[in-house]
């Protein structure tokens, strides 16, 4: 017996056409009987009818997106952060960090010879993630301080979901006074949102498995000290530089474009500035290699070893001079001289001498916290983000597969959303197999990006922890600096007005709005 009237039936029959899936197809459960939906023809093109047209050609990954509206005409001032701005680097550098670092706890930390098996595992990490020194978790937290089920990782195994639940006290969620403070070191818990700490984040699981596999008893809180230590080594040592020094080819990415974005801001006028913890003779290699020998001609400001994020709170550190050939100077800095070399000093003296304040001022860089951050809340500046992930993941968001799963995801959902007031046993039945369903597509979708985590903005729905401090931080955020040559220096970044939950009563409203926050790159390609 069919226990709702044939009007009602036909109204769940037309929504359910634009459906592909299982239970979509065969039938709804209504009341307790299954009603054919008989306009339902085949799940492809059904789903189909469901993505915008062209959606899969308006996300470019070397497009710029916008947080805030922000015009370029007003944009005096360029400043850029080294490395992972400047200068993008090749995976291969992972490999050479995580190794030099096993090295260093092998030989110097004593640690056991047998962990100079493990290797480097690329894509096993994404930047952003959270752990908890105490319980030994590596694990993705969504902007509301929940644990992302499916991503706590002791070592190099998934820790199961209901224990996960167990050491949090019987919930997901992570309180505030544990997350982190304002650069993302809690009490208990460290955000790794470095690209540099994928090699660090990959070390440290393979630590905790190899003592874990060997019934080995160890330190949580030694153990954390010992690798961040021995990564340090790699960076503070200079290790790392002579790397990429001796074979810059094989290491830089993207060097000429690099060359083309500076060399354009100059010809229209802008002053350009650099600020970087990295030491000047590596950057001076670096800039050579990509920018040429008089790279130092196109800056007004350099400024090498400034310790961010303490260049931007700290008023302690004067400004020293260096020469050509990066020596020390000992005479008091009076005034920052176009084509000179500084080291150290600080944010307030850097606007007492230039007079470079407020919103005129756009500075990118690729640490959300060190770079960022302070000068966007404290100073008032523009900020770009560089997220070289962003290329990856919006050429598998252009995917078929991808739009396919993501969409059936939310038809599901919505059916969900307006079937569970159905509450006999039949009923019961489909909404659980449409749970389940919803549940492996999702698992589905996390594993396009990476098997362990995930999407790096993205948590099954909602935004990631790393994605919100994003938005509050940046306000554009593209894959590299040469993002810049699609644009006209003049151009304004309006951000796509996306609805707010009360505003999109109709599910189906919300399926693609971040489809449309791409400028149409191909009507602008003359501009590069």
């Amino acid at each position: 017996t069919v226990l709702m009237e044939q009007e009602a039936c036909e109204k769940i029959c037309s929504c359910c056409s634009h459906y592909s899936g299982a239970k979509a197809l065969s039938g709804l459960a209504l009341g307790g009987d299954i009603y054919m939906c008989m306009s339902v023809t085949s799940p492809l093109s059904l789903l189909s009818d469901l993505l915008p047209p062209g959606v899969c050609n308006l996300l470019n990954p070397a497009a710029i997106y916008a947080n805030n509206e922000i015009s370029l005409a007003d944009v005096e001032i360029y400043g850029f952060d080294y490395d992972y701005t400047l200068a993008q680097y090749s995976n291969l550098l992972h490999s050479m960090i995580f190794n030099t670092a096993r090295d260093i706890l092998i030989e110097q930390f004593k640690y056991p010879e047998r962990l100079g098996k493990y290797d480097y595992i690329p894509g096993f990490a994404i930047r952003g993630l959270h752990y908890d020194v105490q319980k030994s978790l590596l694990m993705k937290i969504d902007a509301f301080h929940y644990v992302q089920l499916g991503t706590a990782y002791r070592g190099l195994k998934p820790v199961p979901d209901e224990e996960v639940i167990e050491l949090y006290g019987g919930t997901q969620h992570i309180p505030l006074y544990q997350m982190s403070d304002f650069y993302g070191k809690g009490p208990s818990l460290k955000q790794f949102m470095d690209i540099f700490s994928l090699p660090e984040m990959t070390l440290l699981s393979s630590v905790i498995d190899y003592f874990i596999n060997h019934g080995i008893e160890f330190d949580q809180v030694h153990l954390y000290k010992d690798i961040s230590d021995a990564i340090r080594d790699v960076h503070v040592k200079g290790v790392m530089y002579k790397w990429i020094e001796k074979d810059m080819e094989r290491y830089i990415l993207h060097g000429d474009e690099i060359y083309a974005v500076l060399n354009r801001l100059v010809n229209h006028k802008k002053k350009l500035f650099l600020i970087t913890n990295s030491p000047f003779s590596f950057v001076d290699k670096g800039m050579k290699h990509m920018v040429g020998k008089n790279w130092r001609d196109l800056f007004d400001m350099v400024i090498v070893q400034a310790d961010k994020p303490n260049f931007f709170t700290d008023r302690r550190k004067p400004f020293r001079k260096l020469d050509d050939k990066g020596s020390l100077q000992w005479d008091k800095i009076n005034q920052l001289e176009k084509g000179k070399i500084y080291k150290e000093g600080n944010l307030f003296d850097f606007l007492r001498l230039t007079g470079w304040r407020g919103s005129k001022v756009l500075y990118f860089g690729d640490h959300l916290y060190s770079d960022l951050a302070d000068l966007m809340l404290r100073h008032g500046w523009r900020t770009g983000a560089i997220v070289p992930e962003l290329e990856t993941e919006i050429r598998i968001i252009n995917t078929e597969q991808y739009m396919h799963s993501l969409t059936w995801q939310q038809a599901l959902t919505g059916l969900l959303e307006r079937m569970q007031m159905y509450q006999d046993a039949e009923s019961k039945q489909v909404l659980l197999e449409w749970m389940k369903e919803r549940q492996e597509i999702r698992s589905l979708t996390k594993n396009l990006f990476n098997p362990q985590f995930g999407s790096i903005f993205r948590t099954f729905h909602n935004p990631t922890y790393f994605s919100r401090r994003l938005v509050r931080f940046s306000d554009i955020y593209m894959a590299s600096i040469s993002c810049l040559l699609n644009y006209d220096v003049n151009f304004t970044f309006y951000p796509r007005r996306t609805p707010l939950q009360h505003e999109a009563p109709l599910w189906m409203d919300q399926l693609c709005t971040g489809c449309m926050k791409t400028p149409f790159l191909e009507e602008m390609v003359h501009i590069r």
